[in-house]
């Protein structure tokens, strides 16, 4: 029997896992960082979509408020070497939106802040995301996607230049992902600059 979604009460939350109660039968689920820290504990039913895997003598359930994050947290594990454990990271880093976002843009630098992730994988990582996604006819005209095409160059010398600076790998990403497009490199790093001083405050 392969579950396919959970509808009952969040009675234990536990590094990144927790469990369900449906029936008086309790569900370990492994979740993403996001889903972790919005579920709340308590007798309000909650439902989760859940991708039931199997190994050797080993089952988890990993479990997600929507069946289209789950879906395709199942795209993302049938990429070469990915594996549930990065699927989930890979998910916990990015949401939905943002992950559709960064293969659409071929966004390597955006796909290295997950932890374990260099420009190797992540390269081979878009490439295939990508070929899975045109095979389901999946594009930015059809997902909830802002952005089409891919990373332009002023773009990536404003992460350059803020690298320079001493900023972080996810500061970078988080200020420049929209920024807007058709701007002088100069005008983008001074906004650049502002949102990461608005956000230190």
């Amino acid at each position: 029997m392969t579950i396919g979604s959970l509808r009952g009460e969040i009675t234990v939350k536990e590094d990144n896992e927790m469990i369900i109660e449906v029936n008086g039968v309790g569900y370990r689920l492994q979740v993403t960082t996001s889903t972790y820290e919005t579920a709340c504990i308590g007798p309000a039913e909650t439902q989760f979509f859940v991708h039931h895997h199997f190994r050797e003598n080993e089952q988890t359930l990993y479990g997600f408020p929507t069946r289209f994050e789950c879906s395709l947290f199942e795209l993302l594990i049938s990429a070469h070497k990915v594996g549930p454990a990065l699927g989930l990271a890979i998910l916990s880093t990015h949401d939905p939106e943002q992950l559709i976002d960064i293969v659409n843009s071929q966004d390597i630098d955006a796909l290295c802040l997950v932890p374990g992730v260099g420009k190797t994988t992540a390269s081979r990582l878009l490439i295939d995301l990508d070929a899975k996604f045109k095979k389901l006819s999946l594009s930015s005209a059809n997902l909830p996607s802002k952005r089409n095409g891919t990373i332009s160059s002023d773009i990536k010398d404003v992460r350059d230049a803020l690298s320079g600076l001493g900023y972080g790998a996810e500061e970078i990403y988080a200020v420049t992902k929209d920024l807007p497009s058709e701007t002088e490199t100069s005008e983008l790093i001074k906004l650049a600059l502002q949102k990461l001083a608005i956000n230190s405050k």
